[in-house]
């Protein structure tokens, strides 16, 4: 990897990917999408290498402001290899999981979509012509066990887990499409496992059952998955530890 794309770098799990790649390759460079730039805190080799551009996946036209300032400081032939979609939204102001059905509420939902699933097929619209070249390209979004279908044996968090199930659904349309114009490509989603982030915070109490994660063993584990990723990987939903999940 030496071209890639974070969206969503403002987040525990999108800096501290960010941090990592840069650690381990210092002729690697990254492109951050992020609504406030000015909140990503790099060391100063780091901000060398990385470009950070706003974006707001629940904004019209984002992609596309995207696309242009992109283009000032990497050519479409220049190419991208990895993009990761590491934005995400699970509560709010005026949003929380929901646990009962009449807890929903279409602002909620919408919103939720917004973040967690149209935002990621509109950049991958709006950066296509970055995937042109012979080298292979991956492409991960940051998605959730709890959007499996299969998986869901307890219900609640409708948002979440619907707009989790629709991010994984896009990531099953685009493997299929993608390498048709832009082969060798893997197109997957990553479970991340539970991670420590102000996304989990409101829910420590229910965090000491489970196997949690810091932020940047969270990044290691998604960059295993990311560096082993082969075109037979294409199209599927990945756990943090390499293992299938089912959708």
């Amino acid at each position: 990897m030496k071209q890639v794309l974070i969206a969503g770098m403002s987040g525990a799990i999108g800096l501290a990917l960010a941090r990592r790649l840069l650690e381990q390759d210092s002729e690697l460079s990254v492109v951050g999408l992020c609504r406030d730039p000015s909140s990503v805190a790099l060391s100063q080799e780091q901000v060398s290498r990385v470009t950070l551009i706003p974006w707001d996946a629940t904004q019209n036209g984002s992609a596309l402001d995207v696309v242009e300032k992109l283009k000032a400081v990497l050519p479409p032939e220049a190419g991208l290899d990895t993009m990761i979609y590491a934005a995400g939204i699970l509560h709010g102001p005026g949003m929380t999981p929901e646990k009962r059905l009449e807890d929903l509420d279409a602002k909620a939902f919408a919103h939720a979509f917004a973040v967690n699933a149209t935002g990621f097929a509109m950049l991958v619209q709006a950066i296509s012509p970055w995937l042109r070249h012979r080298g292979f390209k991956r492409i991960l979004a940051v998605s959730a066990k709890v959007g499996s279908i299969t998986d869901n044996g307890f219900g609640g968090w409708y948002a979440y887990r619907s707009s989790k199930a629709a991010l994984n659904m896009l990531v099953r349309n685009l493997s299929i499409e993608l390498p048709r114009k832009y082969h060798p490509l893997a197109c997957v989603a990553v479970h991340p496992g539970t991670t420590l982030s102000p996304l989990s915070e409101p829910f420590t109490r229910s965090l000491a059952q489970l196997q949690v994660h810091q932020p940047e063993e969270t990044a290691d584990n998604i960059l295993r998955v990311v560096t082993g990723l082969t075109e037979k990987d294409n199209g599927t939903f990945l756990s943090w530890d390499g293992s299938v999940i089912p959708w």
